[in-house]
C-alpha cells in the first residue's frame, strides 16, 4: 500500500495570509489590554523587542526548511541536528503549545460573545469548536481559504482603526475621557508608569501575542512552491509587526489614556466605544471574535499536522497518520479537538483565571520551540557548512544573534518566575517535560 501524503494545495496568497493570521491573534486583540495595564505606553517597546527577536527566529527556520525539501516541520531538523530526543520532545511540545493556544482562543470566543449575550462562556466556545472541526475535515485548500478571509478581515479592521485614529489625532477629537493627543503617551505617569518591572512583566503576554508566527513553517509540507513562498512570507514579517502591532497600539494609546483601558476586555472594542460609536464597537467585537475563531482554526490545523508528522516518525500511534479522502489527517484532527475542548471546561470552572493560565503555559512552551529552532540552526551551520554555503536564504548575523535571542528567552523565563501571576504556571510546566522524557525512555526500551 502506498504511503499517504499531504497535498501541496496551499498557494502563495494562502501562505502570505496564514503568516499574517499567525501574527495577529487573540494575544493582540484581548491579551494586549492586560499587557498595557502592566507596562503602560512602554508596551510599544515590548512588542518591538519580541517582534525583532522572532523575525530572526523565522529567518533561521526558513533557512533550515529550505535546506532539505524533505522536511515537513521543524521537528525533523531538530532530530537531525540536535538528536532524536529533541525531535520527539519538540514535536509533542509544539502540539501541546497549540493545544493551549487553541484553548485560549475558544475561551476568548466565549468572552467576546458576552458582549452581546448574557450566556456562560463555555457554550459559544464549544459551538465554535464543533464548527471549526467540521470545516477542517474537508480540504487543506478550504483551511487556506478560511484563513485568507479571516486574515483579510483582521487587516482591514486594523488599518481602518489606524487611519481613524490618525484622523482623530490630527483634528484633536475629544472623547469621553479627554482629547486624542500624543501627550496621552507620557502624561499619565510617563512612558514607564510602573517602572522597568512593569515593562518586564509585560514581556510574557507579548510573547503570547506572537505565537503562531512560525505556522508558515508547519504549512511548508502543503505549500505549492516553498522556495518562493516561504522566504516571501518571512521577509514581510517586520512590516507586519510595525503596522499591525506597533501601529495599532500607538493609535490605542493616543486615542485615550492607558489608565482608562480595562485589562479584561479588548482595547480595540473600547477605543470605538470611547469615541462614541457604539455600532462601530459592536463591529470591532465581531472582528475580534472572528480573529479568535481564526486563531483556533490555525490551532486545529497545526496540532493535527504535528500529530501526523509524529505518527509518520513512529513517535505517536500509527492511526494518527491516517488521511481521509480529502488528504486531511482526520484521526489526528479529532484527537486534538477533543483535547482542546478542555478549554471550554476551564472557562466553566475558572472563567476569570482560565485565559491567564493557558496563555502563560503556551508562552513557556513556545519559548522552548523557538529556542530549539535557534539551536538547530547553530548546529546546522557547524555540521553542514556545505548546505550553508549553497543556501539562497541565509539567516543574518549567525550565530551571534541566535545566542543573543536565547539569552532574551532565558531572561523572560526568569522574570516569569518572580511574577506572582505566572510563577505557578512556570513551576508546573516542567511536569510536561518530565512526562515526555519518561515516555521517550520507555519508547526506546
Amino acid at each position: 500500500m502506498a504511503k499517504q501524503e499531504l497535498k501541496r494545495d496551499l498557494q502563495n496568497r494562502h501562505v502570505q495570509l496564514i503568516a499574517i493570521g499567525g501574527t495577529i491573534g487573540t494575544g493582540l486583540f484581548l491579551g494586549s489590554g492586560k499587557a498595557i495595564q502592566l507596562a503602560g505606553p512602554s508596551i510599544i517597546f515590548s512588542y518591538l523587542i519580541i517582534g525583532i527577536a522572532l523575525f530572526f527566529v523565522m529567518r533561521a527556520l526558513g533557512e533550515l526548511l529550505l535546506s532539505n525539501a524533505g522536511y515537513t516541520s521543524f521537528t525533523e531538523f531538530a532530530a537531525e541536528y540536535i538528536g532524536p530526543w529533541a525531535g520527539f520532545v519538540t514535536g509533542w511540545t509544539y502540539w501541546f503549545c497549540w493545544i493551549m493556544t487553541a484553548m485560549a482562543d475558544i475561551i476568548a470566543v466565549g468572552v467576546y460573545m458576552q458582549y452581546w449575550f448574557d450566556i456562560p462562556q463555555w457554550i459559544p466556545a464549544l459551538i465554535c469548536l464543533v464548527i471549526l472541526l467540521g470545516l477542517n475535515l474537508l480540504t487543506v485548500r478550504l483551511f487556506g481559504e478560511l484563513e485568507f478571509w479571516f486574515a483579510i478581515i483582521k487587516v482591514i479592521t486594523i488599518i481602518a482603526m489606524i487611519v481613524a485614529g490618525i484622523i482623530l489625532l490630527i483634528i484633536g477629537f475629544k472623547t469621553s475621557t479627554g482629547t486624542v493627543s500624543l501627550t496621552n503617551l507620557w502624561s499619565h505617569g510617563g512612558m514607564f508608569p510602573h517602572g522597568i518591572s512593569g515593562f518586564l512583566l509585560s514581556l510574557q503576554l507579548v510573547v503570547f501575542s506572537f505565537v503562531g508566527v512560525e505556522l508558515v513553517g508547519v504549512s511548508a509540507a502543503e505549500t505549492a512552491n516553498p522556495k518562493k513562498n516561504i522566504p516571501s512570507a518571512i521577509n514581510k514579517i517586520p512590516i507586519r509587526i510595525l503596522l499591525f502591532y506597533v501601529g495599532a497600539l500607538f493609535v490605542i494609546l493616543v486615542v485615550n489614556p492607558w489608565t482608562q483601558l480595562d485589562a479584561t476586555s479588548s482595547p480595540f472594542v473600547e477605543v470605538f466605544a470611547l469615541i462614541g460609536i457604539p455600532v462601530a464597537a459592536g463591529i470591532i467585537n465581531f472582528v475580534v471574535l472572528t480573529s479568535a475563531a481564526s486563531a483556533c482554526n490555525s490551532g486545529l490545523f497545526s496540532t493535527s499536522r504535528i500529530l501526523y508528522t509524529l505518527s509518520r516518525n513512529d513517535e505517536a500511534s500509527a492511526k494518527l497518520a491516517h488521511l481521509n479522502k480529502q488528504a486531511v489527517p482526520s484521526n489526528a484532527l479529532f484527537t486534538s479537538t477533543i483535547v482542546v475542548s478542555i478549554g471550554a471546561l476551564l472557562s466553566k470552572l475558572i472563567p476569570d483565571q482560565a485565559f491567564t493560565v493557558v496563555t502563560t503555559i503556551s508562552a513557556i512552551c513556545f519559548i522552548w520551540v523557538w529556542s530549539i529552532i535557534l539551536i538547530s540552526h547553530i548546529r546546522y551551520t557547524k555540521m553542514r557548512p556545505d548546505l550553508r554555503a549553497k543556501s539562497t536564504f541565509k539567516a543574518p548575523f549567525t550565530p551571534f544573534i541566535n545566542y543573543l535571542i536565547l539569552g532574551l528567552f532565558a531572561f523572560i523565563l526568569l522574570v516569569m518566575l518572580f511574577a506572582e501571576a505566572t510563577r505557578l504556571s512556570l513551576m508546573m510546566t516542567p511536569i510536561w517535560f518530565i512526562l515526555l522524557a519518561t515516555l521517550y525512555k520507555y519508547k526506546n526500551r
